[in-house]
């Protein structure tokens, strides 16, 4: 059951403090709760309740959706995020309170229940809109400051009613940056040997389970276990053992997962596989698939084979090879990112390694989409540089950053190396910004377990990212007011009155 509930918003003065006073309006946790369109997110959340009529009363969306935010905002667990709330009276009022309260608004567990129930897709909305609000904003302040409305671009160009063509933007502005990175999952760095060892204890677990009713009437399988435990320490304690005893020491594990395999066949066959637990099930599918494919590459003496398991706990994360000099290959899920204006947008997700450079088409048409026009460069590194890419771009009159086809010029003109030298200072940017997401807001290690929660966190980090970028802002204008308050402050920059 759901009701509607942000339809009318709550002023920071109309908040109940039961120890007197009032909320800072200029807090930054108010000033957020004014950025969130919430009654638009509001419509989008009750789509993805399954039954509005019936049931428990379910969370307000500004409830779930503020818990996710705050937590990422302040990089802390379930637990403490609702420490942290019981404790703030700020907090409370961004997720929607009416008056301040000494107990818990909601259990540490309905987290998860949240971030499963916000999808990445809602997210993504949010930031839209969210970005589209202060462009707007920054737009109505650019054409009060100047009447020929010349940094405003125009959104619509004449249709040519003799071929029936549409309507298509005529004008570049802007740049538009792009680039690719991975958000590595929480998981401890795989080996070969390590998944065989941990699948077999799980298969273990599995067959004392299912022997269970058996005990006492019937022999349990041997296992060999601690035989296959000496087995795995023997290698597992070495600094650097050589290559030869570590396939060996695969071999007998694939050898042990294979055994317990079979007896988990035969012990299923009279009773079934009830006894299991559903993690215990699902692990078993995986467990399985490791085997397949461990199996192969031992055979065929190779490293790589396709949608390669890493982790039994997180069977979505994949390899990413990234090439970097401090770590060659990051396990987790590879994202591309758009930058515009300092606005950050999530193009693209996805869990298997693919080629960045197939996104630039889609980055640039959503830029189509959010600004009415195309934009006059694209910053990209080498990787974008196909030739398809150089070819979209040329026949839109977009200028893509990097150097030519075919021979080198002996001697660049000047221009051309202000130009090259400027692009590169710009577009370190989205460099940085991918920094900030790592350092600050958890893009460097997703602690999330299942792939559509995983996928939710890294969306709220992107959302998270914008609304410091504006907070920011907000926080320059009240300081520049009380400075001076005969300068008047637009999103473009401070004039003089």
């Amino acid at each position: 059951m759901y009701h509607h509930s942000e339809h009318q918003m709550l002023l920071p003065d109309d908040f109940f403090l039961p120890f007197g006073g009032k909320l800072n309006p200029d807090n930054r946790w108010v000033v957020l709760a004014s950025m969130i369109p919430w009654w638009k997110v509001e419509e989008a959340y009750m789509d993805t309740l399954k039954d509005l009529t019936q049931g428990n009363q379910a969370y307000s969306v500004r409830m779930a959706l503020g818990a996710l935010i705050i937590k990422e905002k302040l990089g802390t667990s379930d637990r403490e995020t609702v420490e942290q709330i019981v404790e703030n009276p700020y907090l409370q009022y961004f997720l929607g309170l009416p008056a301040f309260t000494e107990t818990a608004p909601f259990d540490a567990s309905s987290m998860t229940h949240f971030r499963k129930r916000i999808s990445r897709e809602m997210i993504d909305q949010v930031n839209a809109w969210i970005v589209e609000d202060q462009r707007s904003q920054t737009d109505g302040d650019d054409d009060d400051d100047d009447d020929d409305h010349h940094n405003t671009p125009s959104t619509s160009a004449p249709s040519d009613e003799k071929e029936g063509k549409e309507d298509a933007p005529r004008t570049h502005q802007g740049k538009l940056l792009i680039d690719a990175t991975c958000a590595p999952a929480d998981i401890t760095y795989p080996t070969d040997l390590k998944l065989l060892n941990e699948a077999r204890e799980k298969l273990e677990a599995m067959i004392d389970a299912l022997h269970e009713p058996f005990r006492g009437t019937q022999k349990k399988p041997r296992t060999y276990r601690n035989q296959a435990r000496q087995s795995y320490l023997s290698i597992a304690k070495q600094k650097s053992p050589k290559r030869k005893k570590v396939r060996k020491a695969i071999r007998k594990q694939l050898g042990y997962v294979k055994r317990d395999l079979n007896h988990l066949k035969e012990l299923s066959r009279p009773s079934g596989i009830e006894r299991l637990s559903s993690k215990q099930y699902r692990e078993l599918l995986v467990i399985q698939e490791l085997y397949r494919q461990q199996r192969q590459m031992f055979e065929t003496k190779t490293n790589r084979i396709d949608d390669r398991i890493v982790s039994i706990h997180q069977p979505h994360v994949r390899p990413i090879v990234r090439g970097k000099a401090h770590m060659n290959v990051e396990f987790g899920a590879k994202l591309s990112m758009s930058l515009v204006d300092g606005w950050a947008f999530l193009d693209n997700l996805q869990w298997d390694a693919y080629h960045e450079a197939a996104d630039l088409p889609g980055a640039v048409e959503a830029y189509v989409q959010r600004t009415g026009v195309y934009p006059k460069a694209v910053l990209a590194d080498k990787i974008y540089l196909t030739r398809g890419n150089r070819k979209y771009c040329k026949e839109r009159g977009i200028r893509l950053t990097g150097p030519k086809l075919g021979r080198p010029p002996k001697q660049a003109s000047k221009e051309q190396n202000q130009i090259e030298k400027q692009d590169a200072a710009d577009r370190n940017a989205i460099e940085g910004k991918f920094g900030e997401g790592k350092r600050t807001y958890g893009l460097g290690l997703i602690r999330a377990c299942l792939r559509n929660t995983s996928e939710t966190v890294i969306s709220l980090q992107v959302l998270v990212m914008n609304l410091s970028k504006d907070l920011r802002e907000h926080s320059f204008f009240i300081f520049f007011m009380d400075l001076d308050p005969g300068v008047q402050y637009s999103k473009g920059g401070p004039t003089v009155a």
